[in-house]
């Protein structure tokens, strides 16, 4: 299995190429830098392993919900890179891989993703783990006010991601106590080509023109944002 990854969704810029069971991932904090940042890092992985574009066997990438241009960079360059190779890519949610960062780090079991999505709401997702180490989504992602989300019973959540660290207070008591937190948290796209390529395997790879990004806020709520 060969499969390269990426992720622009938030500040960082990551991209990350799977050969079997062996990851490797460049990785860097670079606000507005991403669309300078990207390829360079897909090339850079690609010639370190003495492989083509061609050579792939799929791609993937963080679709969303995130930053409305990070997404829409991502999107493009895996567009146009799938068109190119003709290959199959996996969008992958951004709240997921970054959950499956919360499994691999710290071992946590149930996480609660939760990115800032300006405009006092956060991008929301409810995670637990399965036996095999991937993170399955226990309710669809949503955007919401802070004390609006939805937790469900049980679970010894933990939090992770952006929007953990203006919203802690209102986020802790939606969840009915305190729980531990790394607001510092960051999508990588190590953890989009873990989970793509269980969802590859799972039949969820899309051809390049329906590699679409995820916004769950629509465009004209982000129109009257600026």
């Amino acid at each position: 299995m060969r499969l390269l990854a990426i992720d622009t969704s938030e500040e960082a810029c990551s991209a990350a190429l799977m050969i079997d069971e062996a990851v490797t991932e460049r990785f860097e904090l670079a606000p507005r830098r991403h669309s300078e940042l990207i390829l360079p890092m897909m090339d850079s992985l690609l010639v370190d392993a003495g492989l083509a574009v061609a050579d792939l066997d799929a791609l993937a990438f963080a679709c969303g919900p995130g930053s409305f241009t990070g997404v829409r960079i991502a999107a493009s360059v895996i567009q146009g890179t799938a068109f190119g190779a003709d290959l199959p890519v996996v969008p992958v949610s951004t709240l997921q891989a970054l959950a499956q960062g919360a499994w691999r780090e710290r071992s946590a079991e149930a996480v609660l993703s939760a990115l800032d999505a300006r405009m006092q709401e956060v991008y929301w997702g409810v995670y637990r783990v399965e036996p095999k180490g991937i993170m399955r989504a226990q309710t669809e992602d949503s955007v919401a006010a802070p004390s609006q989300v939805v937790v469900p019973a049980g679970g010894d959540w933990t939090g992770a991601g952006s929007g953990w660290g203006p919203y802690a207070e209102a986020l802790s008591q939606r969840c009915g106590g305190h729980p531990a937190f790394d607001a510092g948290a960051r999508v990588h796209a190590r953890d989009v080509a873990l989970l793509a390529r269980q969802l590859r395997d799972e039949g969820v790879a899309v051809p390049a023109e329906r590699a679409l990004p995820v916004y769950l806020r629509n465009e004209v709520a982000w129109a009257k944002q600026s």
